[in-house]
């Protein structure tokens, strides 16, 4: 026996969460295809196997079914052009990870077309984690999430290539003074994009948009967030005992 409908804090209204959560039977038996061992699937063989160990085979198909496109359709588009930030994941050859913010005002990651995206970078701190990845393995995820008005995620996965600005600009020359002061892109990523499909609201919290200043292409290690997590500190004395130790252990010469 259920109880009343309540809206978890932070979340999405009560209609909306009803939406995902249900569950729509008549998507239980799938149309007539071609039989399984032809169809590509999308996603890992990791996840396939998965699906079938834990018994969710069905919801996964019917979600590949419904959900996942190889290119941007209309509303995609429109969700890209206003977002203001995107978590993008890589890694590198051996398949270490890394997962990186970007951000900027709403429509600095560009639609070139429903099948690509391309994203600019600037100048940061030199150590490129994301673009030597990139440069070893192409595969990217870029993760989209509306945080403010309509709480629904997207990601968007395929392969990347780095494209310098001036090269971009004879690609694509309707990008050429489309920049923020001290925000002139050093180069791009370009997207091949081989999926496309949502990320469920119900646990994306609501946020609120606050104006802020911000600094952007500035070397002011204060202002960039200085040695906020003490990691700097912790060289620093690491090193120090390190050389107190040397010292200590030194053979004293002077007698």
């Amino acid at each position: 026996m259920s109880g009343p409908e309540t809206t978890p804090t932070g979340v999405a209204e009560t209609e909306l969460l009803a939406l995902e959560f249900s569950e729509d039977t008549s998507l239980d038996t799938p149309p007539t295809t071609l039989p399984q061992a032809e169809q590509q699937l999308p996603g890992s063989a990791g996840e396939h196997l998965l699906q079938e160990a834990y018994g969710d085979t069905k919801r996964a198909r019917r979600f590949y079914r419904d959900q996942v496109l190889e290119h941007l359709n209309e509303v995609m588009i429109e969700f890209v052009e206003r977002m203001e930030m995107a978590f993008v994941a890589t890694s590198d050859a051996k398949g270490e990870a890394d997962c990186s913010l970007r951000a900027g005002p709403a429509g600095f990651i560009r639609v070139l077309d429903r099948q690509h995206i391309a994203y600019p970078e600037y100048r940061g701190n030199g150590v490129h984690a994301s673009l030597g990845n990139i440069s070893e393995n192409p595969h990217i995820g870029v993760m989209l999430v509306d945080f403010v008005r309509d709480l629904i995620g997207l990601h968007v996965n395929g392969k990347a290539r780095i494209v310098e600005h001036e090269d971009m600009l004879l690609e694509q020359p309707q990008l050429d003074g489309e920049h923020e002061p001290g925000r002139r892109p050093q180069r791009w990523v370009v997207v091949d994009i081989h999926e496309a499909y949502i990320h469920c609201r119900k646990h994306i919290p609501r946020m609120q948009p606050v104006d802020r200043n911000r600094s952007w292409g500035t070397d002011d290690s204060r202002r960039k967030g200085g040695d906020y997590f003490g990691a700097r500190a912790e060289q620093t004395q690491q090193a120090k005992q390190a050389d107190q130790v040397e010292h200590a252990e030194r053979p004293d010469t002077s007698r």
